[in-house]
Parts: C-alpha cells; sequence; structure tokens
C-alpha cells in the first residue's frame, strides 16, 4: 500500500478552487455565448490525474438547467483552451459539465420537514441552551 501524500489533497483542492473561479470568469467574460452566462458554477472535482474535471453547475431556473448543460458541453473546448492560456498547470483536464443536484435535495428535505411539521432551521437558544421564543419581545 502506497503512503498518501496530504499535500497532494491540499494541491488538488486548491486547483479545484482555481478552476472554479477561472470558469466561472471565462463563462461571464469570455464566452460569447450568451446563454451560458446563466450557469452558476456550484464546484469542481478535479482527478488526481489531472485527466478530468467535474464542473457541477445550478441556474436560478431550474427548468433551464437541461438545456444549459447542452450548452456548456458545446463551449467546454473553447473554455479549456481559455483555461491553458490563464492557468499555470501542466495539463488542463478534460472538463465534464455535471447538474448539481444538492440544491434540489435540500428542497426536497425542508418540504418532507415542513410536512411533518418539523422546521429545519436551528432554533435559537440562550447561553443555556433553552430554545428561545421567536415572539418575544425585549421591551
Amino acid at each position: 500500500m502506497g503512503t498518501i501524500n496530504p499535500n497532494g489533497h491540499r494541491r488538488i483542492a486548491r486547483i479545484n478552487k482555481q478552476l472554479q473561479r477561472e470558469i466561472s470568469l471565462l463563462l461571464g467574460e469570455r464566452i460569447k455565448k450568451e446563454t451560458v452566462k446563466d450557469a452558476i458554477i456550484t464546484g469542481v472535482e478535479c482527478a488526481r490525474d489531472l485527466e478530468r474535471a467535474r464542473v457541477f453547475f445550478t441556474a436560478l431556473d431550474f427548468r433551464r438547467r437541461p438545456a444549459l448543460l447542452e450548452e456548456l458541453q458545446s463551449v467546454g473546448g473553447v473554455l479549456r483552451t481559455l483555461l491553458g492560456q490563464s492557468m499555470r498547470l501542466r495539463q488542463i483536464p478534460a472538463l465534464e459539465f455535471v447538474m448539481d443536484e444538492s440544491a434540489d435535495y435540500g428542497e426536497r428535505i425542508d418540504g418532507i420537514l415542513s410536512r411533518l411539521g418539523l422546521d429545519s432551521t436551528p432554533a435559537s437558544r440562550d447561553e443555556d441552551g433553552v430554545e428561545l421564543d421567536e415572539e418575544e419581545d425585549d421591551d
């Protein structure tokens, strides 16, 4: 079994953040296709060998995401070229766009909790850990 290089994980995490930032900037400023500007890049997961990167995205209008996926895939090659010009990496990974379902999942959980009569937001507590009433006034 090989040894784990903790710096390798930090390096990939740093590359993921940098790719997310650069892709967001390029979509907003350098890509001519106006429709891809609706994409909100929520995260990037790059393979350790830098061969591939999964780029997670969402949009404010959830019905638009399937069409947006196709549009992002169509500009993926251009994005990769632009990333090669702006980033100092030996190899720019191939980009695979993936719809981020985490917000949908959170909304479904909130819906289930509200149907059960539970609130998904944490209650306010005082310094003794006693739950505070929301309706109390501090007059």
